[in-house]
């Protein structure tokens, strides 16, 4: 009789088992999740508010603290993406009118100031072409001309492979009394950042890129100075899944007895908790000593191609990942699908302001490896003596 009132069958798809191919996984991210990272996501789930999570939890906050370099207490991982971070960022910073000033160099500022607008704030943009990066000058007259209370700045450019050298803006910004906003996502792990020493208020990074876990979950930290913005608020956040007074409770961050707040993406916080156990146990210092040296490797290989590189400074090139301008008489398209089909690998064009401009290797976590320098390498040579001539 149930059967009956059904108008919408089963779907045949949904039927055949799941089938998902083996790739080497060389874009921007995802990177690929290691069988140890695997194993820990899938463990059998535990109630969120069990004790046992609450303690993984406790040990993610530690790990983000080493990552981080930072004694923050509000530390955290938010459930969701690098993007859901980046707005809990600026929605729990930014009151309808505050003004921000957003360093745009490439897609991440972009998002930022229109997260931003969307939150009523005073955006104020200071912009650099793609492929380029903010100098301590740049970033003063901008706080002298808007006097910012937040300035946000992307520490690694995905879109355009640019590390930002973060070296005394935290200062700079506290001397104009502003706070600094950092993104972290393609960076963290991959490059020295310190914040504490470099007086970063708020970072966040991501946990499918150097830190090889499925996307999902995103640390975060804040400052003392940034806490204290927080409870300053006239207003409520605007977001009650991400307002930052809850989570840090839920997280035990504020030292009062955790509430629930939402169910929490338990298997991807194991996956986490074994990404930071990770790099804790490598050790950050060798993280980035290795990740530079991949990126240099790639980099020499490629100029031994022929091709161009994007970003012209080797000391601001983003060592996770490496921007190379598409070939002239190349079509980027035919690139990327030959690498994928022929050698199961995955490259990426351009995203944003270098959309058809460049390809983007990532060499992140345990992708970072000499073998898979020489691989991609390989596979480019092959692609380069098959596409030419392919339609613009």
């Amino acid at each position: 009789m149930a059967t009956s009132l059904l108008r919408v069958p089963p779907p045949q798809e949904l039927l055949r088992p799941l089938a998902v191919p083996e790739r080497l996984l060389l874009g921007p991210g995802p990177s690929n999740v290691p069988s140890r990272i695997q194993a820990a996501g899938g463990r059998q789930l535990l109630g969120h508010m069990h004790p046992e999570v609450l303690q993984v939890m406790d040990e993610i906050k530690a790990g983000i603290q080493y990552a981080f370099q930072t004694q923050n207490r509000l530390t955290l991982a938010i459930s969701g993406s690098g993007h859901c971070a980046m707005e809990a960022a600026l929605l729990n910073l930014l009151e309808h009118g505050d003004t921000v000033l957003v360093a745009i160099n490439g897609i991440w500022g972009e998002r930022a100031a229109d997260i931003a607008r969307r939150l009523g704030a005073n955006v104020h943009e200071l912009l650099k072409p793609p492929g380029e990066h903010f100098t301590p000058r740049d970033i003063e007259q901008g706080l002298v001309q808007y006097k910012p209370l937040v300035l946000f700045i992307t520490h690694g450019e995905s879109s355009t492979g640019v590390l930002q050298p973060l070296e005394g803006l935290g200062e700079l910004c506290h001397r104009h009394g502003c706070l600094l906003l950092v993104d972290a996502v393609a960076s963290l792990g991959g490059a020295p950042i310190f914040m504490d020493q470099q007086e970063i208020d708020v970072l966040y990074s991501g946990s499918q890129k150097v830190l090889n876990s499925p996307p999902g979950s995103a640390p975060i930290s804040f400052s003392e100075r940034a806490r204290e913005k927080l409870l300053r608020r006239k207003t409520k956040p605007p977001s009650f899944y991400l307002d930052m007074g809850w989570l840090a409770n839920y997280w035990g961050c504020d030292g009062e007895p955790r509430r629930y707040h939402h169910t929490a993406p338990i298997n991807s916080f194991f996956s986490l908790r074994e990404g930071l156990a990770m790099l804790a146990e490598l050790g950050l210092e060798r993280s980035w000593e290795r990740h530079r040296a991949t990126c240099t490797q790639l980099c020499q290989g490629l100029l031994d191609l022929g091709l161009e590189l994007f970003v012209k400074e080797e000391k601001v090139r983003l060592p996770t990942i490496t921007t190379v301008r598409v070939p002239e008489g190349y079509n980027w398209k035919d690139i990327t699908a030959f690498l994928m089909d022929k050698h199961g690998m995955e490259i990426a064009g351009g995203l944003g302001p270098t959309a058809g401009k460049v390809l983007r290797i990532g060499l992140m976590g345990c992708n970072s490896t000499s073998g898979n320098v020489d691989r991609v390498l390989g596979a480019l040579r092959d692609a380069l003596s098959h596409c030419h001539r392919s339609r613009l």
